[in-house]
């Protein structure tokens, strides 16, 4: 019989370990870029220059130092206007070399505002669905990110918040081509909708971040669950999400959710924001991971126990091609071919079946699993249990 316990859980390497390792190069997020900018364009407001570099502070307490744009002379009034390149370093960032831009004016004194208002303009996103921890119709800029830039403004001579005191002042935010930049995010259907966010925890992008690979797979479950939906489709790519959405029509855009190679982290989430039912949709490779009890998939961290592979095949009678082929490679997909070929389903369902058994397992009996095994193409579904 195939052991059904799951395997213990693997902490990953932090951030800074896996970026020095691959010594590739870290950037920053763009909530730092917004912070960089808003200053210097306070600066300039309160001054009448905006700085050709300005230094701000991260949240670990290190000082980092920018360019600027749009340096110079500012007219009397303002607005004061400045932009900070981002540098996403060796992240895959569709936001690396954005233009964080801020644009700043004196508030109105008598008005009783005690804090800068920060908003959103062309090119960053703006909330229209609960569940982000966002107020419904603000702009896209997380809670780090903001007290970010407001430590930044507190910096600036003049204005409120600062040691001397002063005047409080409108930031508002735009991105050239952030709308574009955007499409290639979550952002649309997380309701963020317009542009990009601003984000960032650390201030520091590291590269191939898989913490806010995480991140988002945990946000756009709580964003399912605060609409009040009940069902969860994980789908660990592209190809598998294509058929989960041609299986599952009737489900909200919301309820589908790329969970990469974070199955475990995506059901427990589940588990504790209320979802009753969870789908997951994936090909033969992770499935058969899934079965071994192995939550994190990525094909660095763990590889196809081809043993599993065979075990099954021999318990549900497939074929001899079938149950040779298990062991021929080290992949799950030159078996799921093969068994295909051979008209032996068996073998799959069986990989499905253990799959739910280790994911309800995961979360201690608490939501109820499918599991559907997909072809590569993400055309059909192939097995299911």
């Amino acid at each position: 019989m195939v052991d059904q316990t799951p395997r213990p859980f693997e902490p990953e390497l932090s951030e800074e370990v896996a970026a020095r390792r691959s010594g590739l190069r870290t950037g920053f997020t763009t909530g730092t870029c917004a912070s960089a900018a808003a200053k210097a364009a306070a600066i300039g407001l309160a001054t009448g220059t905006v700085p050709d570099e300005i230094e701000i502070g991260l949240p670990n307490g290190t000082r980092v130092t920018f360019p600027v744009g749009n340096a110079g002379p500012v007219a009397s009034g303002g607005p004061a206007e400045a932009f900070v390149v981002k540098d996403a370093g060796d992240d895959p960032d569709c936001t690396d070399k954005a233009h964080m831009t801020a644009s700043v004016t004196w508030l109105d004194t008598g008005a009783g505002k005690e804090l800068h208002e920060l908003a959103g303009g062309p090119g960053i996103g703006t909330i229209t669905k609960p569940g982000i921890g966002l107020a419904v119709g603000a702009p896209a800029i997380n809670p780090v990110p903001r007290r970010m830039i407001l430590a930044a403004l507190a910096e600036v001579a003049g204005l409120a918040g600062s040691p001397g005191g002063g005047r409080p002042v409108r930031v508002a935010f735009s991105v050239p081509g952030g709308e574009a930049m955007a499409a290639k995010t979550t952002n649309e259907r997380l309701g963020i909708l317009g542009g990009i966010s601003i984000l960032g925890t650390s201030g520091i992008v590291r590269p191939f971040s898989t913490a806010a690979y995480r991140a988002s797979v945990v946000q756009q479950v709580d964003v399912a669950a605060a609409q009040g939906e009940t069902t969860m489709v994980l789908c660990t790519g592209a190809r598998s999400e294509k058929a989960a959405i041609a299986t599952y029509p009737d489900l909200d855009e919301v309820c589908f959710v790329e969970v990469g190679d974070f199955t475990g982290i995506a059901l427990r989430r589940c588990a504790t924001a209320g979802i009753r039912a969870v789908k997951v949709v994936a090909m033969a490779g992770k499935i058969t991971k899934l079965a071994d009890g192995v939550m994190m998939t990525h094909f660095h961290r763990s590889a196809v126990d081809t043993q599993l592979l065979k075990r099954v095949a021999e318990e549900t009678g497939a074929p001899p091609e079938a149950v040779s082929a298990a062991t021929e490679t080290a992949t799950a997909r030159h078996f799921f071919e093969v068994c295909v070929a051979a008209g032996a389903i068996a073998p799959l369902e069986r990989l499905c079946q253990l799959a739910v058994s280790t994911c309800r397992v995961h979360v201690s009996e608490q939501l109820s699993v499918e599991v559907l095994m997909v072809d590569f193409e993400g055309e059909d579904v192939v097995a299911r249990a």
